[in-house]
């Protein structure tokens, strides 16, 4: 794994490598999903059904397209019985964690008649797109699903792909049916997307789109949003270690290839003020690498966007983090606590050598649909927010009202929308 020294210049040609990675740099694809939703909104189901034979090989058709009741109890025969306990223990710290944060309505009043507040009312429809492809991630069905449901949201609606002879993987079906997936439909790529954001025959419309997926899906998030509501435009999975001399050189090698594997796009850095760790990291990847089952992915991953930097001090590599804005950002040093406290961008925060990525990947319970490539300067993790919406609330008596009607007018007359005046002076004509 490559080691650099962290100057102006290399974190400047990191944060545009790292860029490079965007589905907005994508833009060649635009014009087939842009074809694919039209097809979609103007065609609905033969469309889907017609894209889900090229594409998954599959003759899925109106009465077939929703998953059964039957479907799913074989799917729980499939899987190994002590998987199904540890979804559930997962599902549980998620639902735990996610109560937290819920939100509730308030309201405000003062003697004179005054009234303000704000109303919080879940989504009516959310639809939760999970992929299908090379693997199966059931964890990501728990995590898009569960602040939903605790929100409140009345009906969500999973789409996803299915192999060429109908089946969906199992362990995605068990996993939405524990989370409490109302509705299950085999469709995937961008045209999943478009059907649940437009709606056909057989699948239903929603008002909000989640979960991660390829280029193509991702794309196509973007293209309806407006149409609907969408968590993110996700991009490729990433780990930044920030590390000092106190820090375990296996514990990091083995934390950095948690998230190369993934695929060839993945980004791992190391940031440490410790040449010594740096190296010791460096060998200790190879050793990992050499004998786990992703070997191939790795080794691209690493190479194209897999870092070690090594700072001056602690706080130009705090800094360098900052600027990096990773979507998980570890923090392995003498005290992990104080680090903490300078970190101002990150997706997801872990402390200490025994708070490893995959632990909030599958069980801890905080979200791990993250903000990637650098977004988590200005976006947070999926959350109960996610799946409310807040309508301010406004009541005034005539008495609150009657000293403060004229700088209302005067206000309204000045950006010459006369009708919104008379709107206030209406009330107190002689």
């Amino acid at each position: 794994m490559r080691i650099l020294s962290l100057t102006e210049d290399t974190r400047k040609n990191l944060l545009e490598d790292l860029l490079k990675r965007s589905p907005n740099s994508y833009k060649q694809y635009e014009d087939s999903v842009n074809e694919i939703i039209e097809n979609v909104r103007l065609n609905g189901d033969s469309a889907v059904f017609s894209y889900t034979k090229q594409f998954d090989g599959a003759d899925i058709d109106s009465e077939t397209v929703r998953v059964t009741r039957a479907e799913i109890d074989e799917a729980y025969e499939l899987i190994d019985d002590k998987l199904i306990e540890v979804m559930k223990k997962s599902l549980s710290n998620i639902r735990i964690y996610h109560e937290k944060q819920k939100q509730y309505s308030w309201f405000d009043s003062r003697p004179d008649g005054v009234m303000l507040g704000q109303k919080v009312t879940p989504l009516a429809r959310v639809g939760v797109y999970v992929p299908g492809g090379k693997a199966a991630y059931p964890s990501s069905v728990l995590m898009n699903v569960l602040p939903a449901k605790v929100a409140g949201v009345k009906k969500i609606v999973m789409a996803t792909p299915c192999s060429r002879e109908g089946k969906v993987n199992p362990a995605t079906l068990a996993a939405a049916d524990l989370a409490g997936v109302d509705e299950i439909y085999k469709a995937g790529g961008a045209q999943a997307i478009a059907a649940l954001a437009f709606g056909t025959d057989s699948i239903p419309k929603v008002d909000k789109i989640v979960g991660p997926g390829n280029i193509y899906v991702a794309l196509a998030k973007k293209a309806v949003f407006g149409y609907v509501s969408i968590d993110s435009i996700a991009g490729p999975s990433e780990i930044l270690v920030l590390a000092d001399e106190t820090a375990n050189p296996r514990y990091v090698a083995a934390d950095l290839l948690s998230q190369a594997e993934h695929d060839e796009l993945a980004s791992a850095i190391l940031i440490t003020d410790s040449e010594t760790l740096a190296q010791q990291v460096s060998t200790e990847i190879d050793c990992f690498t050499a004998r786990l089952s992703r070997k191939d992915i790795i080794e691209k991953s690493l190479e194209n966007y897999g870092y070690i930097l090594v700072a001056a001090n602690m706080e130009d590599a705090i800094g360098a983090a900052n600027e990096i804005a990773s979507e998980h950002l570890e923090i392995l040093t003498a005290n992990p606590f104080e680090t903490m406290m300078k970190i101002e961008n990150a997706g997801a925060i872990f402390l200490g050598e025994y708070a490893s990525e995959p632990l909030g990947d599958y069980f801890a319970g905080p979200n791990h649909v993250l903000p990637t490539n650098g977004t988590a300067k200005f976006f947070s993790p999926l959350s109960v927010d996610d799946f409310i919406k807040k309508s301010s609330i406004i009541s005034y008596s005539r008495e609150a009202l009657e000293p403060i009607y004229k700088d209302i007018v005067q206000f309204a007359e000045s950006e010459q929308l006369t009708a919104h005046a008379n709107s206030i002076k209406v009330r107190f004509e002689e």
